[in-house]
């Protein structure tokens, strides 16, 4: 495999040192800071921030409808088809399951035991009920395996294990072929039927090309089942992998951008890790439950939909938190002898739902008012979290009292009162106030249990703080904006954030009209994840995702691995965390890879990208082969392609009209000289076999040229 040199990335970055960990030093605007984007450059500006990259003709799209008519049906995300893509996720079944379905789907460990020792049936569903044979079988293995080096057994000699394996690739390879030789309705359920030692070196054995093409030809429900046999015993780390696929496939094929990156967004932000204990099997349904519903709605109910996960309860360990004066402590007011135990708070969530969730690191609050929020919030809890369990609230493990935090008084009914300057712009709730408004009644939760809504006003005050507001809109203009947000832009955001109860849709529609937003000093000033990376190579080159496994693989290995940020601040969205001299060589070596059709039986057609691009740009009136280019004026500019690109010195080849058009159509404009001559450098210093060749290597530069890692 042709890998591309680390000298060619390190000269297409723009570097004021060699070093290979240095950071992208960001090109200057093409034009003054202060001038504001003309029409067209507002609609690559709206594209490159609110979506995961503009597809071919995306631009002349929304040119044509209107920048803000485009904004306003992308707010109602309901008003928009989205057939395409939800025909590809009927291939992802736990998507649409409860936690408890999936875990049934693909077992944990805890759950193959309790079959293997008979405290749980296996399933009557045929398919299921092959998954179970198998890891039960695999499970007795296991403890054999244990038994004989506990007798002191010698273990299998290197020949032995050799042997072995060498007999279980020829009994995958033999169950493969009775399987193609059966029509494609009858495989799976021939494979369920054959011994339970020959689907287990069938499914850890078979080739990979065959693998790939039974897999192609299996329903969504029968790969699954597939996926089931695979591996060690306990596989629910299967549903995260369904949904991480997932998630690239929408981030690509999605008509709703505006609400799949706000679903990015906020994910991050009340950010959960699918590998924390039951997290295996409740992140789906807190994705597809509490984010993408709330995601362009009121961040109030955003924040109690977090709160009332059992995700979150999960992840931050909050349905550990018992109060020390609480029942579930051994505290009975009404038995005098009762003894207080050694169960106490966790005060994970108290402080990260303030800190990272709310008003701030800087938002005035005390260790004293994360001890006293998380004795509020004790009793938010889950019910039977091995088993998939929903949220609950435990009245016994809820510390009793009225509480004084963070400058209010709040009795178990949810009464709120000000006692003490809480911020110094004022709060929700002057002193002697009447109770604030409370949401509903949280599900699963006990009718009038005692705390419940203690809880819930003290988040709905953290979500009225002006704290909050700045906080969150400051976020909001380091995502959409720039890494560091206008100061300005962020208080007028803040402003709306508290005139609008914090309506979401109405603080986008103030940052997106915002001079700010609309100048040039933040035009193609953010660099991309890897996620945007990806999703925007395959959306600019307008490609189907075959093989989103290997996408999301990709993805990992340049450091950002779906759903599988450890800490609670999820990853960070700033240059200097994504783009160096190392990230810009993995991104251009999978480039590479992708336009040459070296990228995991990935389809990839350069001249098809090409064709796109001389189509969808805005032909000049009179003249057929004269097309327009970039910003400057929100008409086309007639110009001939050759004309454009030749120099005094040089007359304009093929290759340098196909580059051309290669930038307008990936990056949506100019490229810096030194970017173009680099290219051109590098195309002619490589030998190609054929046009094609050329061309898939044109491609693969500039997608893995320093502009196209900006939006």
């Amino acid at each position: 495999m042709r890998v591309l040199s680390s000298t060619l990335a390190l000269a297409l970055i723009p570097l004021s040192a060699t070093a290979q960990n240095t950071k992208l030093k960001l090109p200057p605007p093409s034009a003054s800071p202060q001038t504001p984007l003309d029409q067209r450059e507002r609609a690559v500006q709206l594209l490159n921030r609110f979506t995961f990259g503009a597809r071919p003709g995306d631009v002349e799209a929304v040119l044509a409808s209107g920048t803000d008519h485009w904004f306003d049906q992308q707010l109602d995300p309901a008003s928009i088809k989205d057939d395409a893509l939800n025909r590809r996720l009927a291939d992802y079944p736990t998507l649409a399951m409860t936690p408890e379905q999936a875990l049934t789907v693909y077992p944990d460990r805890g759950t193959v035991e309790q079959v293997a020792d008979g405290k749980r049936p296996y399933p009557t569903d045929p398919l299921l009920a092959c998954v179970y044979e198998v890891q039960v079988h695999k499970l007795m293995d296991e403890r054999d395996q244990k038994k004989q080096l506990a007798l002191a057994r010698p273990e299998p000699t290197d020949a032995e294990k050799a042997a072995a394996k060498k007999a279980d690739q020829e009994t995958a390879a033999r169950v493969a072929g009775e399987l193609f030789s059966l029509p494609k309705a009858q495989r799976m359920a021939t494979l369920i039927k054959m011994p339970v030692e020959d689907r287990i070196a069938f499914a850890n054995n078979v080739a990979g090309d065959q693998k790939n093409l039974l897999l192609a030809d299996f329903t969504p429900r029968e790969r699954e089942t597939f996926y089931g046999m695979q591996g060690g015993v306990g596989v629910q780390y299967q549903i995260g992998n369904e949904l991480a696929q997932a998630k690239i496939v929408r981030a690509i094929l999605t008509e709703r951008q505006v609400q799949e990156v706000m679903t990015d967004f906020w994910f991050n932000h009340f950010n959960i890790y699918v590998n924390k204990d039951s997290d295996q099997w409740y992140t789906t349904s807190y994705e597809r439950d509490v984010i993408r519903p709330h995601a362009l709605g009121k961040f109030r109910d955003l924040l109690l939909a977090t709160a009332e996960s059992p995700a979150m309860m999960v992840y931050l360990d909050n349905w550990l938190s018992i109060g020390p004066e609480s029942l579930a402590n051994g505290v009975n007011p009404a038995n005098p002898k009762s003894k207080k135990g050694a169960k106490g708070l966790n005060e994970n969530y108290g402080r990260e739902v303030m800190e990272l969730h709310t008003v701030g690191v800087n938002g005035g609050y005390t260790q004293a008012d994360v001890t006293h929020l998380s004795a509020i919030l004790t009793g938010w809890s889950v019910d039977r979290p091995n088993q998939a369990g929903p949220f609950i609230f435990d009245p016994k493990k809820h510390e009793p009292g009225t509480k004084d935090w963070f400058g209010y008084r709040i009795d178990e009914d949810g009464n709120a009162s000000r006692i003490g300057p809480a911020d110094a712009k004022g709060d929700s709730a002057p002193a002697g106030a009447a109770p604030v408004v409370r949401a509903a009644a949280v599900p699963g939760a006990v009718p009038e249990a005692p705390g419940l809504k203690q809880g819930i006003t003290a988040l709905n005050l953290l979500a009225a703080s002006p704290k909050t507001a700045h906080f969150i809109c400051y976020l909001l203009a380091q995502r959409f904006v720039a890494d560091d947000p206008p100061a300005a832009l962020v208080d007028r955001m803040a402003a709306t954030y508290m005139s609008s109860d914090g309506d979401i849709k109405a603080i986008l529609h103030m940052l997106v009209g915002s001079p700010e937003f609309n100048s040039h000093r933040y035009f193609r000033n953010k660099v991309k994840t890897p996620v945007e990376f990806m999703a925007s190579a395959f959306r600019s080159t307008a490609t189907d995702p075959q093989n989103p496994g290997a996408l999301t693989n990709a993805i990992r290995d340049m450091g950002m691995q779906l759903y599988y940020a450890l800490p609670p601040t999820g990853y960070y969205l700033t240059a200097d965390h994504w783009m160096n001299t190392s990230a810009l060589v993995g991104r251009l070596n999978f480039a590479d890879q992708l336009t040459h059709n070296r990228f995991s039986n990935q389809k990839f057609d350069a001249p098809r990208v090409l064709a796109f691009g001389l189509m969808s740009q805005p032909a000049a009136a009179g003249s057929a082969t004269q097309v327009g280019f970039g910003g400057g004026s929100s008409k086309p500019r007639p110009m001939n392609i050759a004309d454009h690109v030749a120099t005094a010195e040089s007359p304009a080849t093929g290759a340098d009209v196909a580059l051309h058009v290669l930038e307008g159509t990936l990056i949506g404009g100019d490229v810096s000289a030194q970017t173009n001559q680099l290219i051109r450098k590098q195309v002619t210093s490589q030998a190609a076999n054929n046009p094609t060749e050329k061309l898939n290597l044109l491609t693969a530069l500039v997608l893995g040229s320093p502009e196209f890692q900006l939006r």
